[in-house]
């Protein structure tokens, strides 16, 4: 099992260092800086599934570093939620695919109410409806999933928390954001003790 083991960490790594880096994450950081730290929007994500944990964990990981963000169910946006969205909103949606079907009706339902609305994409498809659509696309480099059966998201979920992780720290750079703010919207906890001790 131990070999097992450092296989598939050696394949979620490699997959890793495998992102495509293009000047793709300056814009979208461009994007997401001017739109909600600028103009006061917010960065509303969305995806399906596993990319949709994904989406929901990044929206409330910008939210404590100074990024209003709101996590909308592409389902339940067809029954209301869509209402979340407001002027200078951005999008940042998620599908391994790029086909997903509910993200893709999104998309549709999102600029028949705005059609100013920017969409920032996660995928591994380039010809995809979403990255055709999207204003940012950001790719994933397409890994293989470490899962036995090639299928289960497991190396992909990967991949895109990775991105997104790298749009919340370059975006804190981009907005000098200090521990002093982050101890303000983070209160309880190890982490929000330790943000005010390091604030003082």
């Amino acid at each position: 099992m131990l070999t097992s083991i450092n296989e598939l960490l050696e394949k979620e790594a490699q997959a890793v260092k495998n992102i495509p880096i293009t000047d793709a994450y300056e814009k979208a950081v461009e994007l997401i800086v001017e739109q909600v730290h600028n103009k006061n929007g917010k960065l509303v994500t969305s995806g399906m599934g596993k990319a949709g944990q994904i989406a929901m964990n990044i929206a409330t990981t910008f939210c404590s570093t100074g990024i209003p963000s709101v996590f909308l169910h592409p389902s339940e946006a067809q029954h209301g939620d869509l209402g979340v969205l407001q002027k200078n909103d951005l999008l940042l949606l998620i599908s391994n695919s790029g086909k997903t079907r509910e993200i893709v009706e999104l998309t549709k339902l999102a600029h028949t109410l705005n059609p100013e609305l920017k969409y920032i994409v996660i995928t591994s498809n380039p010809e995809s409806p979403l990255a055709e659509e999207s204003d940012i696309c950001l790719l994933t480099g397409h890994p293989n999933e470490v899962c036995l059966l090639g299928m289960t998201p497991t190396t992909s979920t990967t991949v895109m928390t990775v991105i997104g992780d790298i749009l919340v720290v370059e975006t804190m750079r981009r907005t000098c954001f200090t521990i002093e703010e982050y101890s303000k919207r983070h209160h309880g906890g190890y982490l929000g003790e330790k943000s005010r001790e390091l604030s003082k």
